[in-house]
């Protein structure tokens, strides 16, 4: 039977504020099998959870995360940002989807340190564009990449080459059953962001694709239940999902 992985799009946002550890609980108590999260660097190098570049959108922060210290952020968002080091704690034992927005090699290389040393290196992959994943490659030869693609024009045979990415990871509505099945016939598994409804969600489900990232984690299970079709086998339903310590 067919497996489709659910990957909850920076934790549960719908039901709580996105890139947080109450998101991140969320979405694996909604059946996720693993969490996207997205992670920048403060201006002392240390990696959050944040989409953004400034914490303006979420936080009600006027300044860039690139500007302000780890002690700066959590003291004007009362500790609400949690640390890279901190989501992996609490989402011990289950798949982690590091994305990282407008990376640098210097952000690839603390971001590597932290899930080394988290003892996460197994549980966690990676995604983002071209450049953010060819860091990662240079700096992790053992990577498991989900490489970004937003256009129907396909990703280089060089560029394949040099990534080798496992996953293609595509805006959903680019996909359809050929572009799945030229992927699958290419070695690539097809991972798609981000369905939300249940109508586009059915549809990917039908052409192929092995991995969906939604905002509706939650609704992204029900679907694959109703089409009968199966988590992976390393998701593990009593894996804890700790409290990460105070900061």
């Amino acid at each position: 039977m067919r497996t489709v992985t659910a990957v909850g799009h920076r934790g549960d946002p719908y039901r709580f504020r996105e890139n947080t550890l109450a998101s991140l609980r969320s979405a694996f108590a909604s059946g996720a099998d693993a969490a996207e999260l997205d992670v920048r660097l403060t201006r002392d190098g240390v990696p959050l959870l944040l989409h953004d570049a400034t914490l303006t959108r979420l936080w009600e922060v006027d300044a860039r995360l690139s500007d302000v210290s780890a002690a700066d952020v959590a003291r004007r968002t009362a500790g609400g940002v949690p640390s890279l080091a901190d989501a992996l704690d609490a989402t011990s034992g289950r798949r982690v989807m590091i994305d990282l927005p407008s990376a640098t090699p210097r952000t690839v290389r603390a971001v590597l340190g932290v899930v080394r040393d988290s003892g996460a290196t197994s549980r966690v992959y990676y995604c983002a564009g071209a450049d953010a994943m060819l860091a990662v490659r240079a700096q992790d030869p053992a990577a498991e990449i989900a490489l970004t693609w937003t256009t129907l024009a396909p990703p280089r045979p060089a560029l394949l080459d040099a990534v080798r990415p496992r996953w293609l990871n595509y805006r959903f509505g680019l996909l359809d059953s050929d572009l799945v099945a030229s992927s699958h016939r290419d070695g690539y598994l097809v991972s798609a962001w981000t369905p939300d409804t249940r109508r586009s969600l059915r549809r990917l489900l039908a052409a192929g694709v092995d991995s969906v990232t939604s905002n509706r984690v939650g609704v992204a299970c029900a679907e694959r239940d109703r089409a009968g079709l199966t988590r992976p086998s390393s998701h593990s339903s009593d894996a804890p999902v700790r409290d990460a310590p105070a900061p």
